[in-house]
């Protein structure tokens, strides 16, 4: 298999292409990351859609594309203003996917959350960002933020 699906997703990302994202998976894909666990199907999609929407000064670059038969890896990263708070991210993440018939099915991002926290929530994220009771809690208002943004778009 080629890069291109993936060059496709950061490409897509960087102009704020919620559709083209969504192209590059297959419609029971599967999405985790740190804040995002486990999202399956539509909320994959509807993901991105919402970051997009809310991307605001958002910039997306992505490096050291490869794939070898069904498995992809890439290195992207993230900077925007963390519209919570408006403070800067610079977030570094590494990019794991599985993949079929020129679509993904599964993707894996890993970055540090305690970092991210420090970083987007300041004194609060630096003194419990750590935690797991303070990283439940990013999780569940992301979480409640996608099912809201899903139910108001109806996704």
């Amino acid at each position: 298999m080629s890069n291109d699906v993936i060059e496709q997703l950061y490409a897509s990302f960087a102009r704020l292409d919620h559709a083209g994202m969504a192209a590059c998976y297959a419609p029971d894909a599967t999405f985790s990351d740190p804040v995002f666990r486990d999202l399956r199907g539509p909320q994959v999609p509807a993901m991105w859609r919402m970051l997009c929407a809310r991307a605001g000064d958002l910039r997306v670059t992505c490096s050291d594309v490869r794939v070898e038969n069904d498995r992809g890896s890439a290195r992207w990263q993230a900077d925007y203003t963390f519209a919570k708070t408006k403070r800067p991210v610079h977030n570094v993440i590494e990019a794991t996917f599985v993949l079929k018939d020129g679509k993904i099915v599964a993707h894996r991002d890993r970055f540090d959350l305690w970092r991210w926290t420090r970083m987007a929530l300041g004194a609060p994220g630096v003194l419990f960002g750590w935690s797991p009771p303070m990283q439940n809690k990013v999780r569940a208002e992301a979480m409640k933020g996608l099912e809201l943004f899903m139910k108001r778009h109806h996704l």
